[in-house]
């Protein structure tokens, strides 16, 4: 699609349902707000919800869906979460079996949508005050690590706190953490930055999710909360069913990242 990183969201969802966008969504649609997503029949719902709630760092919930309705009404008017999104992640049993880019077929009148903040969000208001996001001057998804920080349990939901990674300068990680901080739906400031070990990631050219990136002379790595958490809780806790996004390929909503600013 021609000028994509200019779209609105609409426009990106627009491209993604009708097959012309299938990639990762940094930078795209700047000023919109990104979205993870995690799709559960009724009977886990609940719990998935607590955990949600005792995990708000990483698990900000933007919207829920009524069962069987693919429309987050909230957050995207109009929307279908069947389709817009450029790729998913089909789970049995905790297993990923698939990354279908639409789940029409594996849709079901049970199913509950969640639609969770996304660090992707804040990324503009970074790069308008000169903070540099390297995966998206590389062209390229961010990295995301699973640490040895563990969430709190809700059911049978339970796993690591999962963070995406953006190396910065020592001042360059105060600027963002004082600008990360207004956006708490957005995964909020940084949870670590320096020694990746302290946290439990032992090398950062190998990420668990997305791409490797280059630390620069004079940076350090910067940690935050990712939403892709409750994918590691999802393979813990083995629902006979789930949907989510593929880590990276986002849910663009019509909210603008004004929305979130708590400033």
């Amino acid at each position: 699609m021609k000028n994509l990183r200019l779209a609105a969201g609409s426009d990106v969802r627009l491209a993604c349902r009708t097959g012309e966008f299938m990639g990762p969504t940094p930078g795209l649609a700047p000023g919109f707000v990104h979205a993870n997503l995690v799709i559960l029949p009724k009977d886990w719902a609940f719990e998935f919800l607590l955990f949600c709630q005792r995990n708000p760092k990483p698990c900000p919930i933007l919207d829920v869906t009524e069962p069987g309705d693919p429309e987050p009404r909230g957050v995207a008017p109009g929307s279908d979460l069947r389709t817009d999104l450029p790729s998913y992640r089909i789970w049995r049993e905790g297993e990923l079996v698939e990354e279908p880019t639409e789940i029409t077929k594996y849709w079901q009148d049970d199913l509950v949508s969640f639609v969770i903040g996304c660090s992707f969000t804040f990324e503009a208001a970074l790069q308008t005050a000169g903070v540099p996001v390297r995966h998206i001057d590389e062209g390229v998804n961010v990295p995301m690590y699973c640490t040895k920080i563990p969430c709190r349990p809700a059911g049978r939901f339970h796993g690591p706190l999962v963070v995406s990674m953006r190396p910065l300068t020592s001042e360059q990680t105060i600027r963002a953490t004082r600008i990360c901080g207004r956006y708490p739906l957005a995964h909020g400031a940084p949870i670590h930055f320096g020694d990746p070990a302290a946290i439990g990631i032992h090398d950062i050219s190998k990420p668990d999710y997305g791409d490797a990136v280059s630390v620069h002379p004079g940076e350090q790595p910067v940690f935050w909360a990712c939403g892709v958490t409750p994918q590691a809780a999802l393979a813990q806790a083995k629902p006979p069913f789930a949907i989510t996004h593929k880590p990276g390929y986002m849910f663009l909503t019509d909210m603008t990242d004004g929305d979130l600013d708590v400033v």
